[in-house]
């Protein structure tokens, strides 16, 4: 039963596979391998701070809780369409998404967060989060494009950078009330 359970356990964890390797979209198998693991990366990352900005969302409290209640709801909502963006530029180049919170999980840079906190420091940790993505993201377009020859995936990412970039400022505002 313990082998079941660890076999399972990894084949949750594996990394995606290339689903058709004879898409013929000017970039080698390779670097489309190496474009999608790095997708893979900002996935998890995404996914995870999904997941804390709607626990922020249900468990604010205090004097800021309507006008946070409201501007986490909007947070999420934003990187909800963006977890679908990159999942589905992973599966324009040929790869399937993650799609499991173990996978999430093994994947993320960013760190969980459980417990009841103050508004404060949800909307400092929020922000240090979009920042962490802000400086990834701004790193793997350059090796995207450069080392992968993807300008498609590197403008791609430009734009997932931008609005986190937006995202941070929004928080940095509420955080300096």
């Amino acid at each position: 039963m313990a082998k079941a359970k660890n076999a399972k356990a990894k084949a949750n964890s594996a990394p995606a596979k290339a689903i058709d390797s004879n898409v013929n979209i000017g970039i080698s198998n390779a670097n489309r391998s190496a474009i999608a693991a790095e997708l893979q990366l900002l996935l998890a990352d995404e996914n995870l701070l999904y997941i804390k900005t709607r626990n922020f969302h249900w468990n604010v409290e205090g004097m800021e809780f309507g006008v946070l209640h409201k501007f986490f709801e909007e947070q999420y909502g934003e990187l909800a369409e963006m977890i679908d963006a990159v999942a589905e530029r992973i599966r324009k180049i040929g790869h399937l998404a993650m799609g499991s919170m173990r996978q999430y999980l093994d994947k993320t840079r960013l760190k969980e967060e459980i417990g009841q906190i103050s508004a404060v420091a949800m909307l400092k940790m929020l922000l240090a989060d979009h920042e962490a993505i802000i400086r990834t993201t701004r790193d793997a377009i350059d090796k995207i494009d450069d080392k992968y020859e993807d300008a498609g995936t590197a403008d791609f990412l430009t734009g997932i950078m931008e609005q986190h970039e937006k995202m941070a400022w929004m928080i940095r505002a509420h955080v300096a009330r």
